[in-house]
């Protein structure tokens, strides 16, 4: 196999728009574009170019019928014949659809996003393992988090199913975790080794000088001018723990906003009522805006301005990451990239992985003091304490996290895999 020209099909429930998997995905493929690779994707939802895409809806994570599996084991805590009957179905429809991937794309390598990690989507994840097994398709398993790390997938009826697949053990795959907690774990449970390759971004290419476009971000989103603008660049999920976002901006002494950039996503709707509600009860302007950001710049079917996350970080004044849990922590080297301040939660990657590294963040453990709130004043007020802050922050993350230490890691890596296949 030649190492200097691979054709490499990406593997996933979705790739499109702004999740963590998604995003992580573009850098790879970015990167390894640039290494003379090309690459192709199968997924159920992608924004890829149709001609390097092979959709099938049921690889989806929110096609009707995986979501009627995943709430049988997961939330009814139940296992059926009928469910098992459906399973093995999907699985065999999925199989012969990455067989057809393949084939129509003369693919030398898969690399499997997070689909033999969380069992999202149970027949894709059986379907890949029994694939790779009757092939041994040389194979990357990026994962990104695991089953064991979300309280909803233990003591599940489907165990036999994550423990044959999520991930699978055969020899012709390689592991990627983003952390050295995963690492850990994985060879723990399973006995498996893995290389780690945290998340990434191309610091070696600054961000682009503001142009404008969002200068009427704050009028189109009806914030008053003065109000400063607090960004929780993140999914609307339980563990992001935004209540203490909210219960920030209520502390604060000037008159805030709390802009929520992303999508509840795929763990419902009701944490995000709860949240709206709790602003409401404690006087806190609260908007949930994804309507209103995407990726990239766009316009509503109305005609209104969509702005991209790179205009939500330049126009914020501090932003919140208030997560316990994080399998690295995107949000965290997006503001890094923008220069941004930010107050977050010490979790424990952070602890582990980035915090010995030497950034100047505002961090907390499990709450918000009335020290840490004085912190975020005086960072927002010290506006040459911000910028050394950020330009430390940003020489950091071009030192451990840059493109260029991206390409390093996946030359070595697929050197490693190929020579050892």
């Amino acid at each position: 196999m030649d190492n200097q020209r691979m054709r490499i099909g990406f593997v996933s429930t979705r790739l499109s728009g702004t999740d963590g998997v998604s995003l992580e995905t573009s850098k790879w493929v970015a990167v390894l574009q640039g290494l003379r690779h090309e690459c192709f994707c199968f997924c159920g939802e992608s924004d890829w170019p149709e001609e390097r895409m092979h959709m099938v809806p049921e690889a989806h994570m929110r096609h009707p019928e995986i979501l009627k599996i995943d709430e049988t084991f997961f939330k009814d805590k139940k296992r059926y014949g009928d469910t098992g009957r459906a399973i093995h179905k999907l699985k065999e429809h999925l199989k012969t659809e990455l067989y057809r991937f393949v084939e129509r794309f003369d693919l030398n390598l898969l690399i499997v996003e997070n689909a033999m990690s969380l069992p999202m989507n149970i027949p894709l994840g059986i379907a890949l393992a029994e694939f790779i097994g009757e092939t041994s398709m040389h194979t990357i398993a990026h994962h990104h988090d695991f089953w064991w790390e979300r309280t909803r997938y233990i003591k599940s009826p489907a165990d036999d199913y994550l423990r044959s697949a999520f991930p699978c053990t055969m020899s012709s795959v390689c592991h990627v975790v983003i952390n050295s907690v995963a690492a850990r774990e994985l060879a723990f449970r399973t006995g498996i080794g893995s290389v780690l390759i945290p998340n990434m971004m191309d610091f070696d290419l600054p961000p682009s000088l503001p142009d404008g476009y969002a200068n009427d971000m704050r009028r189109e989103l009806g914030i008053k001018k003065g109000t400063i603008i607090l960004l929780q660049p993140t999914r609307v999920v339980p563990r992001k723990k935004i209540e203490r976002a909210i219960a920030l901006a209520r502390r604060m002494d000037a008159e805030c906003v709390l802009i929520v950039t992303h999508k509840a996503g795929d763990e419902g709707i009701n944490y995000q009522i709860y949240l709206k509600e709790f602003a409401n009860l404690i006087g806190v302007n609260f908007l949930c805006a994804a309507d209103r950001f995407a990726y990239r710049r766009q316009t509503t079917p109305d005609g209104r301005k969509v702005y991209s996350i790179a205009d939500a970080y330049t126009q914020a004044d501090l932003v919140t990451y208030p997560s316990v849990i994080e399998g690295f922590g995107n949000a965290f080297l997006e503001t890094i990239y923008y220069r941004r301040p930010i107050i977050m939660e010490s979790y424990e990657i952070f602890k582990c992985d980035i915090q010995p590294k030497g950034f100047k963040v505002i961090w907390f453990e499990d709450f918000i003091s009335r020290k840490i709130v004085e912190d975020v004043q005086k960072i927002l007020c010290n506006h040459e304490l911000a910028i050394e802050w950020a330009e430390r922050n940003y020489q950091l993350g071009r030192r451990y996290y840059s493109y260029q230490t991206l390409e390093k890691r996946l030359v070595t890596l697929l050197d490693h895999c190929i020579h050892n296949w």
